[in-house]
């Protein structure tokens, strides 16, 4: 950990007029002035570990952020370390559905004919992969050269989202005047005869700072070429979601949606409020780079002058859907960037899309959820 300068007792880190280290906004980004005043960084924010501990989430480890700008979210260790609650000045953005962040030693992967998925999503971030994304199916397993699993069946959007992750670390790290806040953990999906592929994940935001940094590294630890499939639910609830909230992004064109789109006619554009019954409207949009390479996509509320936003590489996630989930009860968008198109697993390994990694092969991708202030909102 780095530090200030040497100073003299009784005069601030950097000077004696009271005035260094010391922003505009009147935050304090000097370690050591900080620490004159507050003998704990937890005054302004910080990394604290808990354990969920009532009901379906009992015994969930979590890692609370507290960036001190009016950002505040989870890292649930227990489950991939996804982001579950997530809050913007008391505004709440991650999506709280009524499943709860359910503990993974509950969750049955092949129930439901592989829908059961859906009884643990919620939360900002649910992550789907390592091998499988999108709806379920059976597919060739001649690969793992193991002649009693012929084939692999998966369920909607994979198993790593109800796997516990192996904590490596987390707090705080001065450099300089900045101070990140961080965790790091490994999640292994690992079976005999079959896929070994581990995921690293290191989430990230400044003290301060209004924005997650989300760092992936998904491998081939096996000895077998494995498929790799990846996709990020990135849900976005009430309030920040309401009637009248926009989806924005560059939309080149929209590659596919639903029927349902058709047949209920609601905006993907303009948002409405819950309505009884509604059926999932989705859609695969192609976005526009901005002039960074960089894709995004955004949800704003003009009456709470808040949005959220989405930001990674398409050179990464070259795939990108909207969910509009607008039923009762279960109200919600969600923002999806993958590796792979629509048509999932059997049509990628088909069409020759399909991500295969050997041994000790990566993938990286680094993406941005940022929470921000509209201009002329509330402060």
């Amino acid at each position: 950990m780095s530090t200030a300068g040497t100073g003299t007792a009784g005069t601030d880190a950097a000077g004696t007029d009271g005035t260094d280290g010391v922003g505009g906004d009147g935050r304090i980004r000097d370690p050591r002035r900080l620490a004159r005043y507050a003998g704990d960084l937890a005054a302004v924010g910080g990394v604290r570990a808990v354990v969920l501990d009532d009901g379906s989430e009992r015994g969930v480890r979590a890692l609370e952020f507290r960036t001190g700008g009016g950002l505040r979210f989870e890292v649930l260790v227990d489950r991939a370390m996804d982001i579950g609650v997530a809050e913007f000045d008391d505004h709440t953005v991650g999506w709280r559905s009524p499943t709860g962040f359910r503990h993974p030693a509950l969750h049955e992967t092949d129930a439901e004919d592989g829908l059961s998925w859906l009884r643990s999503m919620s939360g900002l971030l649910v992550t789907a992969g390592l091998d499988h994304t999108l709806f379920g199916g059976e597919v060739d397993a001649g690969h793992y050269a193991y002649p009693p699993k012929a084939a692999v069946r998966h369920g909607l959007h994979g198993r790593i989202a109800n796997t516990p992750a192996r904590l490596a670390g987390y707090g705080e790290r001065w450099d300089g005047d900045r101070c990140v806040l961080w965790a790091e953990g490994e999640v292994r999906q690992a079976t005999v005869f079959g896929e070994h592929l581990r995921l690293t994940r290191r989430v990230e935001a400044d003290l301060y700072g209004t924005e997650i940094r989300l760092t992936d590294t998904v491998v081939n630890a096996g000895f077998e070429r494995t498929p790799h499939m990846f996709l990020y639910h990135v849900n976005v609830g009430w309030p920040l979601l309401d009637e009248g909230s926009r989806f924005e992004a560059d939309i080149a064109r929209t590659l596919w949606q639903t029927d349902s789109v058709k047949e209920q006619g609601a905006s993907h554009l303009e948002l409405p409020g819950p309505r009884r019954g509604f059926v999932e409207q989705v859609y695969e949009h192609e976005l526009t780079p901005g002039a960074d390479g960089r894709v995004r996509a955004r949800v704003a509320n003009d009456r709470l002058g808040r949005f959220f936003e989405l930001d990674v590489d398409p050179a990464e996630f070259p795939a990108f859907f909207e969910w509009l989930n607008a039923r009762e009860g279960a109200y919600a968008i969600g923002l999806e960037p993958s590796t792979h198109h629509v048509a999932g697993d059997a049509a990628a390994r088909g069409d020759g899309s399909m991500i295969w990694l050997e041994h000790g092969e990566a993938r990286n991708y680094h993406s941005v959820f940022r929470f921000g202030r509209l201009p002329g909102g509330k402060a």
